[in-house]
């Protein structure tokens, strides 16, 4: 069988036909969980040394333990990198924490599974440039387990990418959604405008009727293949991290811009800090069960401004991004249609 710690085949561990830990016979539970808490760890170090050598600027690396006496009992790393050459913030965190009731946000197609005890882990990272022509970008890969009273504990998995410029380039969006297309590409022809037609949804702005950024792909509550593949699809959305975006910095990081980019920059991250306050179920989890605040709130944009009743001039380049990019686009031309942006107040789940 395939063993999805690796890339090589194996047969010491049985093909499990779900994402029930009762489906791995003589492997105990732990087994997994640290398989996948072990990848996540590593996931970390390549993408901040990758960073690193980019910007020349090294991360603070905050390593936290929960105390006995709250509510999460667990470990994590936090690297930050602040005002360096290249990014103004610059965040990538990993966590592996416990607790007792599972929060609401954390699985909205299960409620049965709420306030059940549960263990968490996974890698999320969130970049802010300095240059307006650079976009921000958002990673996350996670894991999930929640054990019944009765029964055998139950894993899914979430995670995605997602691009937010400032300024738009075609050729930049199509290179990030080919790449998000290429890492699912394996696990299934339809699984890429799936998931890129939930991130179109989940990033949304309702109270404002408009997209965060131009997508990419989101997965949540997932289980739908065995343990194995579900490990895999993991691993490969989390390795193509850099490979889509690393080639858009690099192409943008050296375009001069001025005092009026620096300032469309800072409106749209205003865009940004309302959708994580008010939208983002990953903050409302992490709040909401516990968490390390420091941590859950490294994805804020340093700065950020909100103008009343901002409007890009006519025909200028900060208009074409609200008319030509934060719109529904089907990037790859996949003829799979695009994403219908949801009524105000609607639940996308």
């Amino acid at each position: 069988s395939r063993d999805w710690r690796s890339d090589v085949c194996s047969s010491d561990l049985p093909h499990p036909s779900c994402a029930h830990f009762e489906c791995f016979p003589g492997v105990h539970m732990s087994q997994p969980v640290e398989l996948v808490s072990s990848y996540l760890r590593g996931l970390q170090a390549r993408i901040t040394s990758a960073l690193t050598e980019l910007d020349g600027t090294p991360f603070l690396s905050d390593a936290w333990q929960k105390s006995a006496d709250e509510p999460l009992q667990g470990q994590g790393v936090t690297q930050i990198l602040e005002n360096g050459s290249v990014f103004e913030r610059a965040g990538c965190g990993f966590s592996h924490v416990r607790g007792a009731k599972l929060p609401p946000s954390a699985t909205q197609h299960r409620p049965e599974l709420s306030g059940l005890p549960f263990e968490a882990m996974g890698v999320s990272l969130v970049f802010h440039p300095w240059n307006p022509y650079v976009p921000t970008v958002h990673m996350n890969v996670r894991m999930l387990i929640a054990t019944p009273p009765t029964g055998e504990p139950v894993a899914w998995f979430g995670g995605g990418m997602d691009l937010t410029p400032y300024y738009g380039f075609e050729e930049d969006a199509e290179h990030f959604h080919r790449t998000c297309h290429d890492a699912l590409h394996p696990f299934g022809d339809g699984l890429y405008p799936k998931f890129k037609d939930w991130c179109d949804q989940y990033f949304f702005l309702k109270h404002r009727q408009e997209p965060r950024g131009i997508g990419g792909i989101f997965f949540d509550d997932f289980s739908q293949f065995d343990m194995s593949t579900n490990v895999a699809m993991l691993k490969s959305v989390g390795n193509a991290f850099l490979d889509a975006y690393l080639p858009i910095l690099q192409k943008r990081e050296h375009l001069t811009f001025g005092a009026r980019e620096r300032e469309h920059q800072l409106n749209r991250r205003g865009r940004y800090a309302e959708f994580n306050l008010v939208w983002d179920r990953g903050t409302h989890f992490g709040l909401q069960s516990g968490g390390r605040t420091e941590s859950i709130l490294m994805s804020m944009p340093p700065q950020a401004s909100w103008g009343y009743q901002v409007q890009p001039d006519p025909g200028s380049p900060e208009a074409a991004l609200h008319e030509k990019f934060l719109v529904a686009r089907d990037w790859l031309n996949t003829g799979q249609g695009v994403s219908r942006e949801p009524a105000l107040g609607e639940v996308i789940a």
